[in-house]
């Protein structure tokens, strides 16, 4: 499989400011000319669309962890075959919100499912696709569940309202992505994301500057 473009991911506990960040970044890039895709899990499919409702609705349905596990396999795989390996053979840069590491942090360190099954599942579901980069937004549990109660309530998922997903569970996914930025640090970038959105931003782009080998005017 020859891809030619770069793959980038963001990473992070709840209210961390991903979805921000990731879009930032890919507006700064088109403006420079930059072929870029942005994009999320779950979703970015029709079939990861309907999965992603599945899966985050706070419809009061009991979810066993291996079941979320399989539900965000199955719209990864979608998602890997008919956006990100397109785009990426074309050249793009794919930025996306979430992808195979937030399975293991929330499934795994979260909430209990072996290690091992997730990383076996999650290489089925991508074909092995890793991604150049991953930025983790790391911030305190309490500051990021702050900023998810401020905001508008339809907004809130289950994973943010439901009883079973107490602080403790989300003290585990954050050591979790921590622990897997410390695993490999080549592949991911830890942003403290208690700073104000555009400072964040600055140090993002830089680092994939730097990624992309753009020229110095461009930053």
């Amino acid at each position: 499989m020859v891809l030619l473009g770069t793959f980038i991911t963001f990473e992070g506990p709840d209210g961390s400011g991903k979805s921000t960040q990731a879009r930032l970044l890919a507006q700064r890039l088109a403006s420079l000319g930059v072929d870029v895709v942005l994009t999320r899990e779950p979703g970015g499919t029709p079939l990861g669309e309907r999965v992603r409702r599945v899966l985050l609705d706070r419809d009061g349905v009991r979810h066993a962890a291996r079941a979320d596990a399989l539900l965000f396999a199955a719209a990864r795989a979608q998602h890997v075959d008919d956006v990100i390996v397109p785009a990426l053979r074309r050249g793009a840069v794919v930025i996306c919100d979430r992808y195979a590491d937030s399975t293991v942090a929330y499934q795994g360190y979260g909430s209990g499912v072996p290690l091992e099954r997730l990383r076996e599942l999650g290489a089925f579901a991508t074909r092995g696709l890793q991604p150049r980069r991953t930025i983790l937004l790391d911030l305190p549990v309490d500051a990021g569940l702050a900023r998810r109660s401020a905001g508008e309530p339809e907004g809130l998922t289950r994973f943010e309202t439901a009883d079973v997903f107490d602080a403790a569970f989300h003290e585990r996914v954050r050591m979790g992505f921590l622990e897997l930025a410390k695993v490999e640090p080549a592949r991911w970038l830890v942003v403290d994301a208690d700073r104000p959105a555009d400072v964040i931003a600055r140090e993002i782009f830089v680092s994939i500057a730097d990624l992309l080998e753009l020229t110095h005017e461009a930053m």
